[in-house]
């Protein structure tokens, strides 16, 4: 190659991103500053520390506690795709590198520390979605819980300065495709 052309290579500039992820940032933007008031903004880092982790392994042992080992297959199924989840989870990060809204915008908030460095997918909203969907597949009379509690966790990522809108919903799709895989599969009937 020529000096010239590698020239043009080196200096050629780095894009910013793609349209859609410009964008996002512009709607990242616009729902931190509609959401703005102090409450808010700590409820929102309230469900989000509760979405680590935290409202899950209090669900499944009060399930436990409350049904006995008749809420087993249930607790199993929602053990098995918290799992699955995160190997999934962890591998889409390390592959996509996608940087954080609040990384990318010096206008958008970080609310609270995200607990690694990248965005695609919000691994917050896909257990959500999954563990919700596992656990409304037997106790369907938890869905005045489970429903307001996952929508809450999935806004409070873009709220939170954490992630794109599209991260969210990649999160909500898979969450529930491995939510479904769990239940179809007859090798996977606990």
């Amino acid at each position: 190659m020529s000096d010239s052309r590698l020239n043009d290579v080196i200096e050629r500039p780095v894009p910013t991103g793609s349209r859609l992820t410009e964008k996002e940032l512009d709607w990242c933007l616009r729902f931190q500053q509609t959401v703005h008031q102090r409450g808010i903004v700590r409820l929102f880092a309230v469900v989000s520390r509760l979405g680590d982790g935290i409202f899950w392994y209090a669900l499944m042992a009060a399930l436990l506690l409350s049904e006995g080992w008749a809420a087993a297959p249930a607790v199993g199924k929602m053990l098995l795709v918290g799992a699955m989840c995160l190997g999934l989870y962890k591998w889409l990060k390390a592959r996509t590198t996608r940087p954080r809204p609040c990384a990318r915008h010096d206008r958008i908030q970080r609310r609270v520390a995200p607990l690694d460095e990248y965005s695609f997918p919000s691994g917050h909203t896909l257990h959500a979605v999954a563990f919700t969907l596992v656990a409304l597949h037997h106790y369907p009379g938890l869905a005045w819980l489970l429903l307001p509690f996952t929508v809450l966790v999935a806004l409070s990522r873009v709220a939170l300065g954490l992630h794109y809108p599209s991260d969210v919903v990649a999160g909500a799709l898979i969450g529930a495709g491995l939510a479904l895989l769990t239940m179809q599969w007859p090798f996977m009937q606990i």
